[in-house]
């Protein structure tokens, strides 16, 4: 079937798109030898991890049930980071992940001491032969680079994220084979070097003692005009200089683009010269980052207010005032079951929607570079009443 024809609201995920941006991920692998991981807070369809797997590294992960997903669906290296282990998950995070990720001297501590009551010698010492996931811990290197998206800087004052160099132990060497930062949130290179030039003020000294320098997510490698040379300088300079492998663990780089959320208009409603269409989608419910960033997500054949004949203000059929996606113009005037097809809705839509009010998933389709769409998953009243 064609995308006109699939049902309303719908995911599509472009497979050709996905594909392409993974061949300019493969390609910074194949340059510089560093890893690529899929972050799957960003995106977890499992669908395409087999296609994902051909081209990067792995999985990494935010908890146990990223984790796991990443393990029976991908396969190939599993990572995890999460701000604090509970006890009871460690034993199969320990046994399903090759790399975890710490956020504090007090977690690192909890995890060396699990990792030497399974794995140790009794004297203090790890066992030969398998030796558990290798042990990192996430830095803060208290440069923040970001503008205007303070919910998604980790380098704040006050931060939860990360140790600081005051805080940092150098007696975790010992116990440590790499270090962790994530600052970034869809930007450039030229923000990842200023970074690194912050990591290695306050860190450099430890570096050539480790194995491995993770540096997180938040890179826009697939967005067009990214400066991909300068990003690759920064991976061979940490390679070069301390010995060390280098890992990406990007989420929106991986499916920029590649999908769509298609809805239909379910009524045209007026209030004070104000015309509002009612869909079958929602803000809050389907696409939360439009209310978190907050962001104005891009719509297919539509401008700016006022820039094309006739302006309307998107909203939902859910009983929150505030449920609206934003003020978009078109060329004719809008009709009940007419079809809207938002773009770049991949990423952070599926991993975060939810069922207020009843409302129900969408379906996932994926189309093929031909334009041929299939579902792929549809949800109904069980999966409502099965998280209640």
């Amino acid at each position: 079937m064609t995308i006109r024809e699939l049902p309303t609201p719908c995911y599509v995920i472009d497979e050709g798109k996905l594909e392409d941006n993974l061949r300019i991920l493969d390609k910074v692998r194949r340059d510089t030898g560093c890893k690529i991981l899929l972050a799957q807070k960003a995106f977890s369809c499992y669908y395409f991890y087999p296609l994902i797997g051909t081209y990067l590294d792995g999985t990494t992960a935010s908890g146990l049930f990223e984790a796991r997903l990443g393990y029976e669906e991908m396969g190939r290296e599993n990572h995890v980071f999460s701000p604090a282990y509970r006890a009871e998950d460690m034993d199969e995070l320990g046994k399903i992940c090759g790399h975890v990720v710490c956020n504090s001297m007090a977690q690192l501590k909890k995890w060396h001491d699990w990792k030497m009551a399974r794995f140790g010698d009794g004297q203090g010492k790890a066992r030969s032969g398998d030796k558990g996931p290798s042990l990192g811990l996430r830095i803060n290197p208290e440069c923040s680079t970001q503008e205007g998206h303070a919910i998604y800087d980790p380098c704040a004052p006050g931060s939860r994220l990360g140790v600081t160099a005051a805080n940092f132990d150098p007696a975790c060497l010992d116990w440590i084979e790499g270090l962790h930062f994530h600052t970034l949130c869809e930007q450039d290179a030229d923000d990842l070097a200023k970074t690194l030039e912050a990591v290695e003020e306050k860190f450099g000294k430890y570096l050539s003692r480790l194995s491995w320098l993770n540096m997180g997510g938040g890179h826009h490698i697939t967005r067009e005009g990214y400066d991909i040379p300068l990003l690759e300088a920064c991976i061979r300079r940490m390679q070069e200089k301390y010995g060390l492998t280098v890992y990406l663990e990007p989420g929106e780089a991986v499916a920029l683009n590649a999908g769509y959320l298609v809805t239909q208009v379910m009524d045209v409603v007026e209030n004070g010269g104000t015309q509002v269409l009612i869909l079958d989608a929602s803000a809050a419910c389907h696409m939360p980052d439009v209310l978190e960033m907050p962001y104005r997500p891009p719509l297919k054949d539509a401008g700016l207010p006022g820039e094309k004949a006739h302006t309307y203000r998107l909203s939902s059929c859910t009983c929150l005032a505030g449920d609206v996606i934003g003020d978009y113009s078109f060329e004719r005037e809008m009709q009940v079951g007419d079809r809207l097809y938002f773009m770049d809705m991949a990423i952070y839509t599926m991993v975060k929607n939810n069922t207020f009010n009843g409302m129900p998933l969408p379906s996932i389709a994926v189309m093929g570079r031909d334009g041929e769409c299939r579902v792929i998953r549809e949800f109904g009243y069980e999966d409502f009443k099965g998280r209640l």
